[in-house]
């Protein structure tokens, strides 16, 4: 089936060509990183982790979030969700595969990840975090790939997958859940050590990667020849909207926690996000976006009439992702090094290269993404 993704129309063959450009200019920035380490980028000694880091906890939530379709499917028999389900494991899998880059990218001396299997620690949360995205992208890759062979000649899928379907599910929280570990375990950085740091990002996690999905399928719908069917679209968009206000009034906990507590420490933290600190207030204005497409989102989500056009739909689906890329992303990083434990506000901007390299990692995801969806849909026309 591999070479379903080598042959499609002049417009598919411009799109993939574009994204190699991408890739191969971000590959480039990556030598040049490589030869000359770390400091090509805007990272420093307060600030440690960045934009590639940032990438890496917003993908995983976009990789677990193909629970949301298995689950319905497989335990519920959810028969709407049928067509689109290995879409969702197709994105898992490309999202695996980019969060893995990232963390390979943003090691200065990337030889030492074979640290990690010379010299395992199941002390480490590090150690596990390897082990489930690893063991999640394996699922994925089997069971998706399995499926769609299956469909393709037109026969039920063998009988030994179901349980790896099933095993999935958990696994799929458990991705999640130690990523939000590496941050929450860290008693040094009080923005970081909260209980509630997991369910807020399994809460965004399935707010962002099911919104992605709805993109994908209106993408489909319109240039492939793929209609994902109104009950599935419509579905995944309550699930959305929902997720959405949970992660929401995750965020308004953890604010009302902070500042009736009056924890100096713990209030600092949450004043550079939203207002700025000293005069640094980057990091405020990106959030002022994302609080403000969150809401707008949300309402337009929450609205029956607003939610089952697709323009509007599409648009709101747009909101939540930048709206959760960003207060995942940069907004969840960075404030946890600012203001840094002896109380100074060390400035942090990404760098052209660092840029440059992270667009060249999201094309390479976008790129196996085009590759497995347009095999998935060719096998579906035919």
């Amino acid at each position: 089936m591999l070479e379903k993704a080598l042959k499609g129309s002049r417009g598919y063959g411009i799109w993939v060509a574009f994204l190699l450009l991408l890739v191969a200019v971000g590959f480039f920035f990556y030598l040049r990183q490589l030869d000359y380490g770390l400091g090509i980028t805007g990272l420093s000694r307060d600030v440690s982790w960045g934009l590639y880091i940032a990438q890496f906890t917003f993908l995983v939530g976009i990789a677990a979030s193909a629970v949301m379709l298995v689950l319905p499917y497989y335990l519920h028999d959810f028969k709407a969700f049928g067509r689109i389900t290995i879409l969702g494991e197709f994105l898992a899998v490309s999202a695996v595969i980019m969060c893995v880059t990232f963390v390979f990218v943003d090691l200065g001396r990337p030889d030492r990840a074979v640290n990690l299997l010379l010299y395992p620690s199941p002390r480490s949360v590090l150690f596990w975090d390897v082990i489930v995205l690893n063991g999640y992208l394996l699922l994925n890759i089997v069971t998706g790939w399995t499926v769609l062979e299956s469909d393709k000649k037109g026969i039920p899928p063998p009988a030994w997958v179901k349980p790896l379907i099933y095993l999935s599910i958990p696994w799929a929280v458990s991705i999640h859940t130690v990523t939000a570990f590496i941050y929450s375990g860290l008693p040094g950085r009080g923005f970081w050590l909260t209980a509630i740091m997991a369910p807020r990002f399994l809460a965004s996690a399935f707010a962002s990667g099911p919104a992605l999905l709805i993109l994908f399928c209106l993408i489909l719908k319109r240039f492939c020849r793929f209609d994902a069917g109104e009950k599935a679209i419509q579905t995944l968009a309550k699930i959305v909207t929902y997720a959405l206000a949970t992660s929401i009034f995750f965020v308004m906990v953890e604010i009302f926690t902070v500042f009736y507590s009056q924890v100096p420490g713990h209030m600092h933290h949450l004043t550079y996000l939203f207002a700025g600190l000293e005069g640094h207030n980057t990091i405020a204005r990106w959030m002022t976006v994302s609080a403000f497409t969150a809401l707008i989102s949300l309402v337009l989500l929450i609205i029956p009439r607003t939610r089952k056009n697709e323009s509007l739909l599409a648009l709101a689906c747009f909101g939540v992702f930048l709206s959760l890329w960003i207060e995942k992303g940069l907004g969840l990083v960075v404030t946890g090094f600012v203001p840094s434990p002896l109380e100074a506000i060390p400035d942090y901007s990404p760098t052209g290269a660092e840029v440059a390299i992270t667009v060249g990692v999201w094309a390479l995801g976008l790129l196996l993404v085009t590759m497995f969806y347009k095999i998935f849909v060719s096998v579906r026309n035919e």
